[in-house]
């Protein structure tokens, strides 16, 4: 070899390992990026909001902007070589700790969207559930009120509604901060519509009630008693005294008609069982023309499937429970035990 290709060759051979070192650089460099969590934001969180077909670029961009990753190319770069660019899941997202660009792509991918839980009780009218939606911070009770007055929204499965009252299934609800008063009402009688499933349904229709009978039923009965044991003979006594053609002084119906009517004043007074409301239970037969509150699930399978009981009575022993009877005079002996007496003792 002469001279001057043996300087050639060593210079390349040098250019080749610079070259090396660079590559490697870069690579830890890169790696680095990747890898060590960053937080650019101030404050103890940032919110970023990825509408649905938000493209790869646009995530990048929008994450970078909120000081979550360092960079656009450092997650588009994550987003790639870990698979999941294609996956990514709009929402919102919230950030509060440092993280890696992987660390974010993981999140994104398995659609680890901000969400506020919020629980509706069993038992509680729309007005009511109006006051929770409002104190969650969702938004006002009186938006609430407005959606809930979309009853078309029962038309699947009760074409003759006139109000969503008893609809609005009590759950715990996970809803974005975003969500509002009409996707909340939504997503509650859509959770009903999946609760009052196909075969509580038909055995509803075995015992001649429409769904919004067997549904009015469920709610006299979440209303009437806290306790599981005594639903279905709750429920009984009900389909007892509709059978017999007895009214069924029930006195949650006529505290919902003292509500309707603004009049309700903590306690049901004598002259209040006559007061002229279709829900009244005291002054007309049958049961009320809907429901009277949001039943759950246990109230639901109890209306449809009473206890094998005769009672055709019921009284509270104030704790909660109550004792039950078969006839009148029986029941006049509760009441004077667990009502009169008690109350002198």
């Amino acid at each position: 070899m002469c001279l001057r290709g043996h300087f050639l060759f060593k210079r390349l051979a040098i250019l080749t390992i610079v070259l090396g070192v660079l590559a490697g650089g870069g690579a830890c460099f890169m790696h680095g990026r990747l890898t060590t969590p960053y937080r650019g934001f101030q404050g103890e969180e940032v919110f970023v909001e990825l509408p649905t077909g938000t493209t790869v670029s646009e995530i990048a961009s929008r994450l970078s902007a909120a000081g979550v990753v360092s960079d656009s190319l450092t997650f588009r770069l994550a987003a790639r070589l870990s698979g999941a660019d294609r996956h990514l899941q709009a929402g919102e997202y919230r950030f509060a700790e440092p993280a890696s660009a992987f660390q974010v792509v993981t999140r994104l991918a398995e659609g680890d969207v901000f969400t506020r839980p919020i629980t509706f009780p069993e038992g509680l009218t729309i007005t009511e559930m109006a006051v929770v939606f409002e104190k969650a911070g969702l938004g006002t009770s009186a938006a609430f009120e407005r959606a809930a007055a979309n009853h078309s929204l029962a038309a699947s499965f009760d074409p003759g509604a006139r109000s969503l009252e008893g609809y609005l299934f009590p759950s715990t609800y996970a809803l974005g901060r975003q969500a509002g008063a009409d996707a909340t009402v939504r997503a509650m009688v859509e959770a009903f519509d999946h609760a009052f499933d196909s075969e509580l349904r038909a055995e509803a229709a075995a015992r001649n009630l429409t769904l919004r009978e067997a549904v009015t039923l469920a709610s006299l009965v979440e209303k009437e008693t806290a306790q599981a044991s005594e639903r279905p003979m709750v429920a009984a006594v009900y389909h007892n005294r509709l059978a017999k053609r007895m009214p069924l002084q029930c006195d949650p119906t006529v505290v919902y008609a003292l509500m309707r009517a603004g009049t309700w004043t903590g306690n049901i007074r004598k002259q209040d069982l006559q007061i002229k409301s279709p829900f009244n239970t005291y002054a007309n037969p049958g049961l009320p023309p809907g429901p009277i509150a949001s039943p759950g699930r246990a109230s639901l399978e109890a209306a449809v499937r009473p206890a094998d009981v005769p009672y055709l009575y019921f009284v509270s022993r104030n704790d909660g429970t109550h004792v039950f009877a078969e006839t009148l005079a029986e029941h006049n002996r509760n009441v004077a035990q667990w009502q009169v007496q008690f109350f002198k003792r």
